[in-house]
């Protein structure tokens, strides 16, 4: 009997961090999605860029080599390296509505990155719950104002959660979100509470992960990837600073190398569809991963309540 393999499925993940990703990125990879037929989820930081403040993490393990090698500075310009710090922080969606609206308008899925990316990142470990709390609800009263609708979905800044903020989500009745770096949908527990939103993890690495590390440079990249696709559901986050901008050329080359693969794009809202039946229950921890400073959500084993 032949067995049948799954077709392979990619789910594309746009996590919008900045003003100038918003700008700029943003409108090319509308453009670039609408010239492949695919449809994406875009993630928008909602509040002031304070890009600048990232400055605060050099003496963090990886982040100055990070930012090197994969070109930050010369990638996300001048400006955006001082906003928070030497120059105003600039209000994100606040300033170009229009243009975030057009995402949902041209068939994408929409959703939560934040308020203020850099506070949630850096900061969540240490947050009370209520001021978590008040950083979601800034968001969701600005993501209503444009898109006229409340937010189904949220993508934590940097893959970081905490119990807390796995509640508030919760409270919030979304339909799925985001946050976490894994292998398969899964509903969340963490310090033995079991959390009711789904978490659709990011399976591939980001591209500023892998990007000088193991001799991976812009021409080798895609081939990287295609090496990680597997039969079934993979999820890729991708950034509008990046792939949006300055690695936009080398972003056509996979997707028109994925076209050959004959792969299925999905959003993640179509994920939600198909998979949320078959999830289960693992532990999701904050631990370390390759090519990225600092700790991010993990997916862990399956729990069982004893």
């Amino acid at each position: 009997m032949t067995k049948i393999i799954p077709q392979p499925v990619i789910a594309l993940k746009v996590d919008v961090d900045t003003y100038v990703g918003t700008r700029d990125g943003v409108p090319r990879l509308l453009e670039i999605f609408d010239r492949f037929g695919i449809k994406a989820t875009f993630y928008f930081s909602m509040g002031p860029d304070n890009s600048g403040k990232t400055i605060r993490r050099i003496f963090r393990k990886g982040f100055l080599r990070k930012q090197l090698r994969t070109g930050a500075p010369s990638a996300y310009g001048l400006k955006t390296l001082l906003y928070g710090t030497l120059l105003p922080a600039p209000m994100i969606a606040a300033s170009f509505p229009k243009l975030i609206r057009r995402a949902e308008e041209m068939g994408h899925a929409a959703g939560i990155h934040c308020w203020d990316h850099v506070k949630w990142h850096d900061y969540l470990p240490a947050m009370s719950k209520k001021t978590a709390a008040m950083e979601l609800d800034r968001a969701s009263s600005m993501f209503e104002e444009i898109f006229g609708h409340p937010a189904c979905t949220t993508a934590a800044p940097g893959w970081t959660v905490s119990p807390e903020s796995l509640e508030i989500q919760d409270s919030l009745h979304l339909l799925y979100c985001s946050d976490s770096r894994g292998y398969a949908p899964f509903y969340p527990v963490m310090e033995e509470k079991r959390f009711s939103t789904l978490q659709i993890p990011t399976t591939w690495p980001t591209m500023d992960e892998v990007l000088g590390e193991n001799g991976i440079t812009p021409e080798t990249v895609n081939g990287h990837y295609l090496s990680m696709l597997k039969p079934g559901l993979n999820v890729h986050t991708i950034h509008a600073e990046l792939e949006g901008k300055a690695m936009a050329l080398v972003f056509i080359g996979l997707l028109e190398r994925l076209r050959e693969q004959d792969v299925r794009f999905v959003t993640l809202a179509e994920v939600v569809a198909e998979y949320a039946g078959k999830a289960h229950e693992h532990i999701i921890y904050m631990g370390e991963i390759p090519g990225r400073a600092g700790k991010v959500a993990l997916q862990g084993a399956e729990w069982r309540k004893c």
